[in-house]
């Protein structure tokens, strides 16, 4: 799996999941993905900063990233908290059934998990879902080997 984030016609920023990065760019063809905001359908990428989770389970700092500049500030109408909290509640909901996806469909390969991500980049195993762990280092290792590596969703109440 892999995260965009991903940038509207009118400038809207919001992010997506794929399977790959083809999977992305088969969807934004067919125009299936829209902006959340506004529902246009042209959309392209936005510069990003991968998150990479350490092996002791705490988030490390993303890799840096080229400065991109902070959208326009949309005025938000009195009485939509309510809204917005329930917009963040679904999308947690969702956030959850994708991680609990990847674990209940993918092997978890522990520390294993950058040899075995190159296993199959290279060809020397069949390729499956996979999950596990990598050190920043690794997970950069990985990225310049062209191999797409994405982080597992950990939410906050989940670290209880």
């Amino acid at each position: 799996m892999i995260r965009y984030a991903l940038r509207c016609e009118r400038d809207h920023t919001f992010e997506s999941w794929f399977q790959s990065s083809s999977a992305y760019d088969s969807q934004v063809k067919r125009k299936l993905v829209e902006c959340p905001t506004c529902g246009s359908t042209k959309i392209e990428k936005a510069i990003m900063a991968p998150r990479i989770v350490s092996k002791k389970g705490r988030e490390v700092a993303p890799v840096p990233a080229a400065p991109v500049p902070a959208p326009a500030q949309e005025v938000i109408p009195p009485g939509s908290t309510s809204l917005m909290m329930a917009k963040e509640r679904e999308l947690r909901a969702k956030l959850k059934e994708l991680r609990d996806h990847i674990v209940k469909n993918a092997d978890d390969v522990g520390e294993r998990f950058p040899t075995e991500a190159r296993k199959m980049h290279y060809g020397e195993t069949e390729h499956r879902p996979i999950y596990g762990e990598a050190s920043l280092d690794e997970a950069r290792e990985l990225i310049e080997e062209g191999i797409e590596v994405a982080p597992i969703p950990v939410l906050p109440d989940d670290r209880n």
